[in-house]
């Protein structure tokens, strides 16, 4: 079982498992169609938001290959949920892991997926000790791949209208970045992890 040592925290956030009083504020996340515009899904009803909640309460630690460790991301003066970050532990023979991150439609545009997403990366390179992590996004979604490129990640490929998704043909971009190029980026700074 691998799990931070809960809260993790940066400058303006507090990042922690989720609760069930997350509920509100999940599905202004997740109910919002312009944060799920370049989702798989549709926005989500309530219902579908709860049965999400449960999946994230429980994903407060990997037990396996395969499973999605989640943080709520709260402001540290407010308490107030911002963000919904996961990371999946997508290979354990390869060390491998994917990052994912949505953010209150009220809060977009503060660099909060960017220092939320980069104390899961210390997480995951630092804590776990994975060897790559990966970031795929639908190619309009500009804001997601500024987040990446912010955090140090690159372009790696562009898969032109590889999947059909809500009655179109898209695109993807996949971006990475290695457990090196991570500790040279991050070398002589603070990580903004707060400790695992």
């Amino acid at each position: 079982m691998l799990a931070p040592s809960w809260p993790l925290e940066t400058a303006r956030l507090r990042l922690r498992p989720f609760e069930e009083a997350d509920l509100q504020a999940l599905h202004a996340i997740h109910g919002d169609a312009g944060v799920a515009r370049w989702l798989y899904n549709e926005p989500r009803t309530l219902v579908e938001t709860r049965e999400l909640l449960a999946r994230k309460v429980a994903g407060s630690r990997l037990n396996a290959e395969g499973d999605w460790l989640s943080a709520a991301c709260a402001l540290r003066a407010t308490g107030e949920l911002v963000a919904d970050v996961s990371l999946l532990w997508e290979s354990e023979a390869h060390h491998q892991g994917e990052l994912g991150f949505l953010v209150h439609p009220a809060h977009q545009g503060h660099g909060y997926a960017t220092e939320s997403a980069r104390a899961i990366l210390a997480y995951a390179f630092e804590g776990i000790g994975l060897h790559r992590v990966v970031g795929r996004l639908e190619a309009r979604n500009t804001a997601s791949a500024r987040v990446l490129e912010k955090l140090g990640m690159r372009r790696e490929a562009h898969l032109v209208e590889n999947e059909w998704v809500k009655g179109e043909w898209q695109s993807e971009l996949v971006y990475a970045i290695l457990d090196r190029e991570w500790r040279d980026a991050t070398a002589g700074g603070d990580t903004g992890n707060g400790g695992y």
